[in-house]
């Protein structure tokens, strides 16, 4: 089986204090596929991706990456495989520079300095921000933490892609290189967003949450021409 692989089954999720956030959900992401997750604020959809790497484990059902169960024990081997980026860049940029906050995930995985180095600079090439090695994180624009956020997440080569809101605050000029680096990703991505101009161009598959469920899950194109579906979700 891939380890590009994302499969949910009857996963549910319940907070502490008793919300309810996830009920019954379940789909397959396969590998290469770009998915699209939307729905309104509350819909889910952050706790839903909290589990693609076990930084939250179901109340009920099973989550499985590649052929792993996502369990206590096997997080080091999922945290291998799935990347977040999260939708505030400063929550993942905390080292003194650029170039030491994007190798901060490979020296955790005890690659050799050289290699360390070698995926710094691929992972910076990658996201068009070569030119902020040595700057500090804190002082980059809003677009720049986001592109080093990503490439903080590529230099770990994970197998799986996952991203909340990337092209939140973002001009028009950064939020085209954020789009092109997600087209350059060639692996498994799923993406939640409200950017309904993102989602036509990058995912040619959408989920649609609402209320902790899965509502839709079908082809884009389709699922963003159903008006019924859309007002009854509340995204109109």
């Amino acid at each position: 089986m891939s380890h590009h692989y994302i499969k949910f089954s009857h996963v549910s999720y319940t907070y502490p204090g008793g919300v309810k956030a996830l009920d019954d959900v379940s789909f397959v992401i396969t590998h290469g596929e770009k998915v699209a997750l939307v729905g309104t604020n509350g819909a889910g959809k952050s706790t839903l991706m909290l589990h693609t790497n076990g930084l939250l484990l179901p109340s009920e059902g099973e989550v499985v990456i590649g052929d792993v169960p996502v369990t206590k024990k096997t997080l080091p081997i999922v945290r291998r495989s799935v990347g977040i980026v999260f939708q505030d860049p400063d929550d993942m940029l905390f080292m003194p520079t650029v170039r030491e906050d994007v190798a901060f995930g490979p020296l955790n995985m005890n690659l050799p300095p050289d290699e360390v180095e070698r995926r710094v600079e691929a992972s910076l090439n990658a996201v068009g921000a070569a030119d902020f090695l040595d700057r500090p994180s804190y002082e980059l624009s809003g677009g720049q933490k986001r592109s080093v956020a990503i490439a903080a997440v590529l230099s770990m080569g994970p197998d799986i892609l996952v991203l909340d809101e990337p092209s939140s605050n973002l001009d028009p000029h950064a939020r085209r290189l954020m789009m092109d680096q997600i087209k350059s990703f060639h692996h498994t991505c799923l993406i939640a967003t409200h950017n309904m101009a993102l989602v036509r161009e990058l995912c040619p598959r959408t989920i649609i949450m609402s209320e902790g469920r899965i509502v839709a899950d079908g082809l884009t194109e389709k699922l963003l021409n159903d008006t019924q579906l859309l007002d009854r979700v509340g995204l109109l």
